[in-house]
């Protein structure tokens, strides 16, 4: 099977929003064929069991094989998934999601993930794309958010930093308000502060912090304590992200492994 290739720049891409069930569909067709390539392209009944497992996905769903076709359908007019003849004539599908997102292949693990959980911390992120292309850590994941929101392909749902809550730019209209109401803000895709150029999260908390008296500490209303507590909020944000992305490491290398077994079972035809 020849691998695929990215997105040639010349070429613009097509995509535009979609569905819920074409956004899961597109993204287990793009989780498969990076996490187990042995199996792909995949039968309607693989993409089934990929849309309706329970790991990975945000919302849970059940869909039965007339959804899914209906989705294979709209997926193929608009030229984001194509079919190919399997083995004993069984129809299988494979995904156009580099020429149809323009994207390269990092950028496309990180929005399979965003396609099949939706709105995550930048954290969250790193760690589930980096178990279907490698992100070392979170500078490497900058400059693929910087990408993505210049593509607007991502928008942030929260303000930009280390914590930040990021999502695909691929919901309808009446999913991205209510995704912006889950959030208490608007979700835009406007140009935002580099990811890259963020400063770096802090190691560790400072090793001492001087303690204010009763009698010398400022309101909690006051101009003072507001800037007392802004260099205390970052550092909660900051350790937030660091605990998502230790979290989400820990979730992705148990997918991972999952994913192993099962395409060992299968070669072994259990």
């Amino acid at each position: 099977m020849t691998a695929p290739q990215e997105t040639d720049e010349s070429t613009p891409p097509q995509w535009s929003a979609m569905e819920a069930i074409d956004r899961r569909v597109l993204g287990v067709l793009v989780e498969k064929a990076k996490t187990t390539p042995s199996s792909y392209p995949l039968t309607l009944n693989a993409i089934k069991s990929g849309a309706n497992q329970k790991s990975n996905r945000y919302p849970q769903m059940q869909l039965d094989d007339d959804q899914l076709e209906e989705s294979l359908d709209r997926l193929r007019e608009c030229k984001a998934v194509s079919f190919v003849q399997g083995d004993g004539r069984v129809q299988k599908y494979r995904h156009l999601a580099y020429d149809w997102l323009g994207v390269s292949k990092v950028e496309l693990a990180v929005m399979a993930e965003l396609l099949l959980r939706g709105a995550q911390t930048v954290g969250e992120l790193r760690g589930r794309a980096n178990r279907m292309e490698p992100i070392p850590g979170m500078s490497q994941l900058g400059p693929l958010v910087d990408g993505l929101l210049a593509k607007s392909l991502l928008i942030y749902l929260t303000p930009p930093g280390r914590g930040a809550s990021v999502t695909h730019h691929l919901y309808l209209p009446r999913e991205l308000e209510k995704v912006q109401r889950d959030f208490g803000g608007t979700a835009t895709p406007s140009p935002a502060p580099p990811f890259s150029a963020l400063p770096p999260a802090p190691a560790s908390l400072p090793a001492e912090a001087p303690v204010a008296s009763v009698i010398d500490r400022p309101s909690a209303t006051s101009p003072a304590a507001t800037e007392d507590l802004a260099p205390l909020r970052r550092e909660m944000a900051d350790l937030r992200a660091s605990l998502a992305e230790f979290r989400s490491e820990a979730e992705s290398s148990i997918e991972s492994l999952r994913a192993e077994v099962a395409d060992l079972n299968r070669q072994l035809g259990n």
